[in-house]
């Protein structure tokens, strides 16, 4: 369900944040997602990030839902893709989703990207984006106000060079390289694994377009959107490349291996127009097959 207005939503969120400031093991509760940045729609809830300095109780988080005028449905000590929990409110039907995230674990993911410059298998900058662009909601004592500004840092060239070194490889070119894995897949007709594999390699393929923008990976909803929106180059005709390939793999087109080729051929032209030595890149040109 989708929430009534803008102002509505607004409201609970900041009520949430408030009710959970009074818990001692809270440290920061922020907004994140559409309705923090405006661009909400018929399928947008409120993504609530509380930041901890130690475990919240199940029961203390039950609390707070009933404390909010409790839900209709709710889903508390959620843990498959972190700590986490959702629930309808009851009266409104809004949808909210509660993350929690440790404080120190939080800091290390930045100082990892800001310091250390480390990259990873696709979202290399999200936790970074997520931070930077969430509001304050509570913050008493002023430690996410601090990490937030910590993250106003910019972009290292470092990081944008280690994220596209780690991720263009295993588009095609080492054994066990996505695009490899799909050819066996597609010839076994095997479409689950086409499509397994298919969603690892676009992570690689947008996290390699938002580093080489020097732009902060915004997670994994309306990528085509997202990239079109904030990246000022992009590799030609992306969008039909991306589409072309989408629609193949549904069915196992065979022809869906000349258009991922296709699609990779045109990333690596545009990584070249920008300056990026493809011959300098770790495990890009093998020796030998």
């Amino acid at each position: 369900m989708m929430f009534s207005s803008p102002f509505e939503a607004m409201h609970l969120a900041q009520r949430l944040a408030t009710t959970f400031g009074e818990l001692p093991q809270v440290e920061a509760v922020t907004l994140g997602g559409s309705l923090a940045s405006g661009s909400g729609d018929a399928s947008s809830d409120i993504d609530l990030y509380v930041y901890t300095h130690a475990e919240i109780s199940t029961p203390e988080r039950e609390a707070i839902v009933a404390r909010s005028g409790g839900a209709s449905r709710a889903d508390i000590g959620l843990t498959y893709w972190g700590p986490g929990d959702e629930w309808f409110q009851a009266d409104s039907g809004i949808e909210v989703d509660v993350v929690y995230f440790d404080t120190g674990w939080m800091e290390t993911q930045i100082c990892l990207l800001l310091d250390e410059h480390r990259a990873s298998m696709g979202y290399s900058t999200c936790f970074w984006y997520t931070v930077l662009y969430s509001e304050s909601l509570y913050d008493q004592e002023g430690w996410f106000a601090k990490l937030q500004t910590r993250c106003k840092a910019p972009y290292p060239e470092a990081l944008s060079a280690n994220i596209i070194s780690r991720n263009l490889p295993v588009l095609r070119t080492v054994i066990p390289a996505y695009l490899r894995q799909i050819e066996k897949a597609t010839r076994r007709h095997d479409l689950v694994s086409i499509n397994h594999r298919l969603a690892a390699l676009f992570a690689s393929y947008f996290d390699i377009i938002f580093a080489a923008n020097r732009v902060l990976h915004p997670g994994e909803k309306r990528l085509l959107e997202q990239a079109q929106r904030l990246c000022a180059s992009l590799p030609d005709h992306m969008t039909d490349d991306v589409m072309s390939v989408l629609h193949s793999s549904g069915s196992g087109d065979p022809e869906l291996l000349a258009q991922l080729n296709r699609m990779i051929d045109r990333l690596e032209e545009w990584l070249t127009s920008r300056g990026v030595n493809l011959i300098d890149l770790p495990g890009l040109f093998p020796s030998a097959e």
